[in-house]
């Protein structure tokens, strides 16, 4: 099933999103200061083009308080605005019976958009 909701996925968005997450990331990865984001961008991207059958966890690394600065950096930069987008077009596709598990992954993208530092992707 998470193959072919991937396939309905590439073709209904999901490269779109793809290439639109590589180009912010290979913008973000131009200055030394970006790349830590640009990563997560890159991030995004696998996760944008194929979101079936991934899970997003959290990670157990002892990175301190780093984290949670870049979390604070990242939604201050665009993180919102970009989690809203994936609030905004998960609840559109969840209005229809058919789009409920579209919406869904948008949330999953949601989640990831806002705090994506400290998250791992299986």
């Amino acid at each position: 099933m998470s193959f072919l909701g991937n396939i309905i996925w590439i073709i209904f968005g999901g490269l779109f999103i793809f290439f639109e997450y590589i180009i912010g990331g290979l913008i973000l990865c131009l200055t030394i200061v970006g790349i830590p984001f640009g990563i997560q961008c890159f991030k995004f991207a696998i996760v944008g083009l194929a979101p079936f059958g991934v899970k997003i966890t959290d990670t157990s690394s002892n990175t301190g308080c780093l984290s949670t600065i870049m979390n604070l950096i990242w939604i201050f930069c665009g993180g919102f605005w970009i989690a809203l987008t994936h609030l905004f077009f998960g609840i559109l596709l969840c209005v229809t019976i058919v789009g409920i598990p579209f919406g869904r992954q948008h949330f999953k993208l949601m989640n990831l958009a806002f705090t994506p530092f400290g998250k791992s992707i299986s």
